[in-house]
């Protein structure tokens, strides 16, 4: 199960970084502290289902389908948040704002944790 929650979370990310209109890792190497709360936060989101869904799955397939919702609230919540930060979001985070980062991360958290829950009834 660990090298599986393993590979899920390594795919999520690598997925997450290419839907995001942004280089969070570019980002994040040139000290853009805003693009490393927000992935973090969306990682720690991801996390929170997954460790859910293993410990309550019937199989690993019961667990990785969950991941898929997993990461497609994820993705969902990312774009939500960005919607409601209106279209200044990037450039800001870009300047090395970190509000817009800080909320993103904390609804991905907070999400993340709500579908945990969801997963364990």
């Amino acid at each position: 199960y660990f090298v599986t929650g393993i590979a899920l979370l390594a795919a999520a990310m690598a997925i997450y970084v290419r839907v995001t209109p942004y280089a969070e890792i570019a980002l994040i190497r040139a000290g853009h502290a805003g693009a490393a709360i927000t992935l973090g936060g969306a990682m720690l989101g991801f996390c929170l289902p997954i460790a859910s869904a293993f410990a309550h799955s019937v199989n690993l397939v019961d667990a990785a389908v969950w991941s898929v919702v997993a990461l497609a609230v994820q993705v969902g919540v990312f774009f939500a948040v960005s919607r409601l930060l209106g279209g200044d979001w990037r450039a800001a985070m870009e300047r090395g704002e970190v509000a817009g980062a800080i909320l993103k991360a904390s609804v991905a958290v907070g999400v993340g944790l709500l579908n945990a829950a969801c997963l364990s009834t």
